[in-house]
């Protein structure tokens, strides 16, 4: 196999849940293939193309590394492909800072305090 469908790859590699969810990507816009912006869940990849794909709140960079028969486990899925990003920079996180206004959480909220929240999400009346 040299080629397949970018739906059906970003399905056996894992990059997204369903290949229904894949196909929406492609035909939405939020996929590149070598910097080409695609329409079609048709489109093939080949080994050696690099596809970028916007997903919620991130960008992902992937080489296409090889092609899968059928979706396997994530550790089969990750020989599919080989990231291009920067990894996340190793260490704790920093701490939010908090202002002496801000009032701190001391742990789940009580009758009053979800009856409040309820109060806030609902739509207003009228």
């Amino acid at each position: 196999m040299d080629r397949q469908r970018i739906d059906k790859w970003l399905w056996h590699a894992r990059v997204v849940r369903t290949r229904t969810a894949a196909a929406a990507l492609a035909d939405g816009g939020l996929v590149r293939i070598n910097g080409t912006r695609i329409d079609a869940a048709s489109r093939a990849v080949r080994v050696g193309d690099v596809i970028t794909i916007a997903l919620d709140r991130a960008v992902r960079v992937l080489k296409v590394a090889g092609f899968s028969e059928r979706r396997g486990s994530a550790p089969e899925a990750a020989h599919l492909y080989e990231n291009l990003q920067d990894p996340e920079p190793a260490g704790p996180r920093p701490e939010p800072q908090s202002g002496p206004d801000m009032p701190q959480p001391d742990g789940r909220p009580d009758k009053r305090d979800r009856r409040e929240i309820m109060r806030l999400k609902r739509p207003e009346n009228g």
